[in-house]
Order: C-alpha cells, then structure tokens, then sequence
C-alpha cells in the first residue's frame, strides 16, 4: 500500500481538483511507481473542487472552504475549515475543526472541533479527505445527533423546540458564515479591485508620458 506522505499528497489533489480532466495519477498498492489511468470527463467532474489554502509548505495543514448543503437550513452558509493530518494518516483520521462559528449539536461553538463517530472512531484508511467534505461533513449537518453533543445548549434547544433552533442555526449563519467571514472575495469585488488598479496604472502611464513643456 501506498506510503502515508503519498497519500496525503493524493487526497489533497482529489480535494482541490489539482488533477487534469482527461487522466489522473495514482500510486500503486506496492508505493514506488506512479501509474497513469484514463478516466472519463463525468468522472473526473465528480471529483471535489474545493479551494484549499496551505497553512505552511507541508501538505499536513490548511484551511477547506466548505460550503452548508443545498436545501438545508445552513444552505448560503460558508465556513473554514482546518484541516490537519496526522503522520500515519490514511491509518489515522484527519483532524478537522471549523474557523468561524456554526450553530450546532455536533460543533463545539469556541473550539469548532467536530463530534463525528465516522472521523473520531469508525475512521478507515479507504476513507479520503473527498469522503469527508462531500459525505461526512454534509451528512452531519443534516443529521444532527443531539444525544452526543459537543454544544449542549444548541443539542437542548433541538430537542425542545425545533423551529427556534432551526432559527439559531439561520442567525449564525447570517452573521458568522458569509462568504467574507470564511476569508472568500466574491468575484465581482476582485475584479472591479483588478479594474481599478488597471485604471490607476493607466492613468499613472499618461502622466509620465506627457512631455514638460
């Protein structure tokens, strides 16, 4: 079986779709050549795409933009995510918390560590980091399991009064999980910033163009 830095080096391509649309590169269960495979585009399009920001060099930390599940109540909301993995990572599981706050059962609101049996104890080693952003993350969201809360005060207004907390969980989103909160420029603003610096170098070209009288 692959060795865990190839590993780590694998999933994290999957994760921000760093690999070419017509084939992709993985490494054979003996670890110590590199096999190319043909795929087609549907399956490649299947792969995640996620924007992924490395916290140093090493490819063991850094921050996932992950977005709330459509048709749910924290559809439109955007969080950070870190990620960390550990030295026998794939045998081990990923460490994963969220950066800006998130109203939930399973979320600890100050720390952001993720209560998750399928991350803390049922982890396998043919899990990736794909698994865990496109099912296991969502599925958490959508599954709430308030008997195994890390934050009791959302697991008791759940089990109390649904519709208040389906609320809360609304109003965290408003205020904590915008796309800005999660550290993301929506395209418009980059590209009316890129605008502006384009007009001010211009302006700046005629200026040093103009011959002194």
């Amino acid at each position: 079986m692959s060795s865990p830095s190839k590993r780590r080096e694998m999933d994290l391509m999957k994760l921000s779709g760093s690999w070419g649309v017509s084939e992709i590169f993985l490494w054979d269960f003996d670890g110590d050549s590199l096999i190319r495979i043909s795929v087609t585009v549907d399956a490649c399009r299947m792969m995640s795409d996620y924007k992924v920001e490395m916290v140093n060099d090493g490819m063991q930390e850094f921050f996932v933009e992950f977005r709330g599940p459509n048709e749910s109540i924290y559809q439109g909301g955007v969080w950070k995510v870190r990620v960390e993995l550990p030295d026998a990572y794939p045998y081990k599981s990923p460490s994963i918390g969220f950066i800006n706050k998130i109203y939930h059962p399973n979320v600890d609101e100050m720390s952001g560590s993720v209560c998750l049996d399928v991350i803390n104890q049922t982890w396998s080693p043919m899990f990736d980091l794909v698994n865990v952003f496109e099912v296991f993350l969502p599925q958490l969201l959508l599954y709430p399991n308030p008997s195994d809360p890390l934050n009791g005060d959302a697991a008791a207004l759940m089990m109390r009064d649904r519709a208040a907390y389906e609320q809360k969980v609304k109003e965290y989103c408003e205020k904590y999980a915008k796309p800005e909160d999660a550290g993301v420029i929506p395209e418009d603003r980059s590209s009316d910033e890129e605008l502006s610096e384009d007009e001010d170098d211009s302006g700046d070209e005629e200026i040093l163009g103009k011959p002194d009288p």
